[in-house]
């Protein structure tokens, strides 16, 4: 059982060392689920006293006002012989044999957290002894209640140490060691007022009796031991320190643990609860049910770590992989990169992912919708026609059709279909890479090349109609008995409406072919030169460019946000520590 305490004592360490000590925090705490036992007491209790008694050294800070400012996690070890020593978390390779040392180091300690203006700190400080005379155990002795601020002090210390000591043994699994002076009516103790507050059955609250030995003359607290006066659900325990003279002597605590054993075995009215009182016996007691408290806790904090361990991973596995140190893990990383964003790509146009319905949008309703637009009547216009067609018959009219007429007619037309072509390519895959710095960069630009040859090659089509005419359409209008001229009018005047009309129609139904050809040709151009072109080419032109970079390109190309950074290494050690105690608690758990 002994080694139940000694793992919550390694799982609390490491927990105040990734700075998890039971403040608020976004992640979960550990610290929270561990038991413990808190000290709480006014200050003038007798609460350092009772713990230097459980000890057996005078090691702890003394003076007026309020000595305790920090949070101290006292872990007593027992070994079987050797000499006394204690160590601190934060010099983890120093031993102290001269407890005079020790009671300094926590007072140096405290100033380097709070600095000496006698505030406070949640941080705690650990401190671990080792001696043949103490039970294996641990307690955390809190700042003493007070009811007005020294100088030096703001006024919210009052306060402030109130809502300190609430925090701590507001939590179900602190047990509450309630220090009250027996010479004071137990009405005004700190101790009990703030325990009745949060535990007001008294389920997790030991209640502990101090300066017994100095109560008027004529008055006892047999019924405050006995439970009478106020009720808990362990019984009272009383204990006798040692006197202010006695300290002052450099009393041995040996001596005093016995002097305290012979006043309860002595004095008539404590005689028959001696068994039970001291402070010999209060470490026994509070060792034996915090070890019990622990082994029914233990599922618990299986299935917290449990749990916890899935939150961190998923949480680890989202922000990504840490950056590699050497240049090779960089450019791995890099290429790893680059390969996510091209088959996230792919996956899209392929339709795996939203998005490559857009491209068909474009194909189906957008470019149709710009060609319907075209206003091939103001190129067709009985004016423009007339105006086309004189100017193709030059100083000698045409003979059976206006062929060069037809020609500029229907090139006009036609040039005018190249915007909507060039706004099909335009409307296609700018908006895909948004990948940041140089991967936006590069995919940009890759792709920005993959729609120009796309734009020349749909352009090239519009073109191509223009250059050559389908004769066949031409073939198989009716031809006309007279090509409707007359040589006497002017040159701008030499044909008739009705015939003018019918060129325009001729020429509007050719183009209206044209369109409807282009409306197939043009897609297909476009997923050649530039969607298919994109889905083989993307991922070699990343590989190209990544080819070029060294060794400080590369780590500057991995420089992420620093927040993120640091968000996961401490998400990674809190992980070490999880898992760690998840190991520990296993193995406690098997050997029970």
């Amino acid at each position: 059982m002994e080694n139940l305490i000694q793992l919550v004592n390694k799982i609390q360490r490491a927990c105040t060392a990734l700075g998890d000590h039971g403040e608020e925090s976004a992640m979960p705490t550990l610290w929270d689920a561990l038991p413990s036992i808190a000290v709480v007491g006014g200050q003038s209790s007798g609460k350092s006293s009772v713990l230097e008694s459980i000890v057996g050294k005078d090691f702890l800070p003394r003076g007026s006002g309020i000595v305790t400012r920090r949070p101290l996690v006292l872990q007593l070890h027992k070994i079987d012989e050797g000499r006394e020593y204690a160590e601190f978390m934060h010099l983890p390779r120093k031993r102290f044999t001269d407890f005079a040392a020790v009671r300094q180091e926590i007072s140096d300690e405290t100033d380097r957290e709070t600095g000496r203006s006698k505030s406070i700190s949640s941080v705690p400080i650990h401190l671990s002894i080792f001696s043949p005379h103490v039970v294996n155990l641990t307690l955390v002795d809190l700042p003493g209640l007070t009811k007005v601020a020294v100088e030096g002090q703001p006024e919210s210390i009052v306060q402030d140490i109130e809502n300190m000591v609430r925090a701590f043994i507001e939590k179900p699994n602190c047990i509450i060691l309630a220090i009250s002076p027996a010479n004071q009516d137990l009405a005004t103790s700190d101790a009990i007022k703030i325990s009745r507050e949060v535990d007001p059955k008294g389920d997790r609250t030991f209640g502990v009796l101090t300066k017994i030995d100095l109560m008027d003359q004529g008055t006892n607290a047999v019924d405050i031991l006995e439970g009478k006066a106020y009720k808990l659900k362990f019984p009272w325990i009383g204990v006798v320190n040692r006197s202010q003279a006695d300290i002052n002597k450099n009393v041995d605590m040996i001596a005093a643990r016995r002097r305290e054993n012979d006043y309860f075995s002595s004095t008539p009215e404590y005689r028959h609860l001696a068994s039970r009182m001291g402070s010999v016996h209060l470490g026994k007691v509070l060792s034996k049910h915090l070890e019990t408290v622990i082994k029914s806790r233990i599922p618990g904090l299986q299935s917290l770590i449990s749990k916890t361990i899935g939150e961190l991973e998923s949480e680890l596995n989202r922000l990504g992989r840490p950056i590699a140190a050497d240049t090779g893990g960089k450019l791995y990383m890099v290429m790893e990169i680059c390969r996510t964003f091209d088959q996230i790509y792919k996956d899209h146009l392929d339709g795996v992912k939203p998005g490559g319905e857009r491209i068909y949008q474009v194909f189906d309703s957008q470019f149709p919708a710009a060609m319907k637009r075209l206003q091939f009547d103001k190129h067709l216009s009985l004016e423009n026609v007339r105006k086309l067609i004189t100017e193709a018959d030059g100083y000698q009219p045409h003979l059976i059709a206006p062929e060069q007429g037809y020609r500029r007619l229907i090139e006009s037309c036609i040039v005018s279909i190249r915007g909507p072509a060039e706004a099909a390519v335009d409307a296609e895959l700018k908006q895909y890479p948004t990948l940041r710095t140089e991967l936006g960069s590069a995919a940009i630009e890759s792709l920005e090349r993959m729609r120009e040859e796309s734009r020349k090659a749909t352009l090239l089509l519009v073109d191509m109609e223009c250059g050559y005419l389908t004769v066949e359409f031409f073939r198989k209008l009716p031809q006309d008995a007279e090509k409707g001229g007359n040589p006497t009018l002017s040159l701008f005047d030499r044909y008739n409406d009705s015939y003018l009309r019918r060129i325009a129609t001729t020429v509007l139904s050719y183009v209206n072919m044209v369109c409807a050809t282009l409306r197939n040709t043009i897609p297909k151009s476009v997923v050649y030169c530039q969607v298919r072109e994109a889905k083989r080419s993307l991922l070699d032109h990343f590989f190209t460019e990544l080819g070029k970079k060294e060794g400080k390109q590369l780590a500057k190309l991995l420089d992420e946000d620093p927040a993120v950074m640091q968000r996961r290494t401490s998400l990674a050690k809190r992980l070490e520590l999880y898992r760690g105690a998840q190991t520990e608690i296993e193995a406690v758990a098997w050997a029970k």
